[in-house]
């Protein structure tokens, strides 16, 4: 049984854009390859972070959306646990209110994309 997940990790700041957008890309191709289906990234950027983590005040923040079995998570949150490149993470199961937001949020958002382009 499927379940939706979301989940937030944060890259160190001394990675360029291409080996940041690398990092996702990995821990997006570890979840389709264990059978997870993505069903929204979002790439928040560098953000200032509210206290120092590693001596370091910002960092690259990235969201994932997904379906999956739970055993999936706990093999992510080892390659998170692995990767030097993650200074955190949070991985949670969405219950259908947080489903529900996301996907209002979601429409929210391609409706603004859409109105930017015109």
């Amino acid at each position: 049984m499927l379940k939706n997940y979301e989940t937030v990790f944060i890259l160190t700041p001394v990675l360029s854009e291409a080996q940041m957008k690398e990092t996702v890309q990995k821990f997006k191709d570890l979840l389709i390859q264990e059978g997870a289906e993505i069903v929204n990234e979002e790439n928040w950027g560098m953000k200032k972070m509210a206290y120092p983590i590693e001596k370091k005040s910002s960092a690259f923040y990235s969201l994932l959306q997904f379906k999956a079995e739970p055993v999936v998570i706990e093999k992510l949150e080892l390659q998170y646990r692995r990767d030097e490149r993650v200074i955190r993470f949070l991985t949670f199961a969405m219950d259908k209110y947080s489903v529900e937001y996301a996907t209002k949020r979601m429409s929210v958002k391609s409706t603004k994309a859409v109105v930017k382009e015109n």
